[in-house]
């Protein structure tokens, strides 16, 4: 992966990305260093001024002396870095007078940490704690989705295939981690963007069958293959009324429309055998045929295949409605791709592997599951703010993660009825930010467009005893301390 270096006055004008943005123009920030870009110009730019100096010497040598000519050493094309290498943070040095103090003590925060950093310069506005690793909720599908962009790029797909079995009339259905697979007929869409379907997988199925001209496409026995995830498919910590809840089903390399009971509904209740319904999706196509779990030959003749959405297409989706299987599945395909295993513990090795493109220290960061929904998820607030500032300059993929967040008042998990209304409606269109909230923590991470103009990057996390059956809920009190944020821009200071 390489970032390109970009300056204000070459500044690309984009489509906006999110409803409500006009965040078109990116340019070279604090946060994405064009180090390797410019030290290689600086190369070229040297090796143009020696070669110049030494054919002047050349031609006032010959006149004089006779003396044959000079050619000059090439010189070697430096190695280029391929990270994307995020800049250190800058102390804020000048006095600042926008206090937010007040609303930072809200005790509807409970345990705060946050941090505050400017995208324009670098410097830390605002800081609460912010080094200190703790659960990060939803928020965590940020990581998840820096992590599977750096991985497999923004253009990559995963397959869900059809091979032939090992004896006449058996086909394998195998699961490759596409959770958006629907179940509904072709021309209808599900909650998901580009999802590929089951009947088009089925009908390429028969046709490849018929065109062999070894059977006349009748099927008898289906063997299902959901073995690449393997059987790790729960935590304990997770809320055992999830999937009834709407939340989440098991973590498989199989399943259409996350498991879903109604594929159009973002929060509708979910199964809790996700390869069943599947299989079961899947059968309706070929009546009479026996199902069955088993696994793929390593050789068998691949018969069908259909494609998931892209890689920047799942995040958007997994940013904007929060979608927990989406990141779950991301984040076990990120851990297989890199060798790291099929379970989640090897997302401990997986995860922070992937994010060292990025140049930002990951130490101290525990990696449970992808979705965040475990509380052994831990994460400096600072880590995210660094990893926005990276999204905020269009570094590398990341500018999916931005295309994919929830705007204030406007789109996604931030358009629910309660988020920045009343006082805090006037930060509204002017934030774009991961929620977050398991039942020990609130969280919203982003960036700002402030109210001075200025770029704000931030995270805030309330952690402790949180939630609705407060006087006023915590969410209430994120909210307000963000458009204190807003209010505040490039003045906000650490008081």
């Amino acid at each position: 992966m390489t970032s390109t270096d970009r300056s204000d006055a070459f500044a690309v004008d984009r489509p906006a990305t999110v409803a409500g943005a006009a965040r078109h123009v990116r340019r070279a920030g604090p946060f994405a260093s064009g180090g390797p870009v410019r030290s290689l110009v600086g190369v070229v730019l040297a090796a143009v001024l020696v070669g110049a100096s030494v054919t002047s010497l050349g031609v006032v040598a010959t006149t004089a002396t006779a003396a044959p000519a000079v050619t000059a050493t090439p010189t070697p094309t430096p190695t280029v870095d391929p990270r994307i290498v995020a800049d250190d943070p800058v102390p804020a040095t000048t006095p600042r007078m926008c206090s937010v103090a007040d609303v930072a003590a809200d005790p509807r925060l409970a345990t705060l940490q946050a941090q505050v950093r400017s995208a324009d310069t670098g410097e830390i506005l605002f800081d609460r704690d912010g080094d200190t690793p703790n659960r990060t909720a939803s928020t965590f599908k940020v990581i998840t989705s820096a992590a599977a962009l750096a991985v497999f790029g923004a253009d990559h797909t995963f397959e869900t295939r059809v091979v032939e079995g090992d004896e006449p009339g058996t086909i394998v259905l195998v699961g490759g981690g596409d959770i958006t697979l629907t179940r509904l007929p072709t021309g209808q869409s599900s909650v998901y963007t580009d999802a590929a379907h089951l009947d088009d997988l089925a009908a390429r199925t028969l046709m490849a069958l018929t065109e062999t001209g070894e059977t006349d496409g009748t099927v008898t026995r289906i063997v299902v293959d959901a073995s690449l995830f393997g059987t790790d498919d729960w935590r304990p910590d997770w809320n055992p009324n999830s999937p009834a809840e709407g939340y989440q089903t098991r973590v498989t390399a199989l399943q259409v429309d996350g498991d879903r009971d109604d594929p159009t509904r973002t929060g509708s209740p979910r199964g809790t055998d996700p390869v069943g319904r599947a299989a079961d999706a899947f059968a309706s196509y070929f009546p009479g045929a026996v199902v069955e779990s088993g696994t793929a030959s390593a050789d068998a003749e691949e018969l069908a295949v259909v494609s998931s959405p892209t890689v920047a297409s799942l995040v958007h989706d997994s940013l904007l409605e929060s979608d927990n299987m989406i990141a779950e599945a991301l984040a076990r395909l990120v851990s297989i791709e890199l060798g790291a295993g099929n379970t989640f513990a090897a997302l401990q090795q997986a995860i922070p592997e992937a994010l060292a493109d990025y140049g930002i220290p990951t130490d101290g960061i525990v990696v449970a599951d992808g979705s965040g929904l475990s509380t052994e998820n831990a994460v400096p607030p600072s880590y995210l703010t660094r990893l926005f500032g990276l999204v905020e300059d269009g570094a590398g993929d990341l500018e999916a993660v931005e295309a994919g967040l929830p705007v204030a008042g406007e789109t996604g998990t931030l358009d629910e009825d309660e988020r920045f209304t009343g006082d805090s409606a006037a930060a509204r269109g002017h934030v774009f930010a991961k929620t977050g909230y398991i039942r020990s923590a609130y969280t919203l991470s982003g960036i700002i467009e402030a109210a001075d103009g200025s770029t704000l990057v931030f995270t805030i996390y309330a952690l402790g005893t949180v939630g609705e059956t407060l006087p006023t809920t915590t969410m209430e009190g994120i909210d307000a301390l963000t458009t204190a944020f807003y209010r505040c821009g490039s003045s906000l200071s650490n008081g």
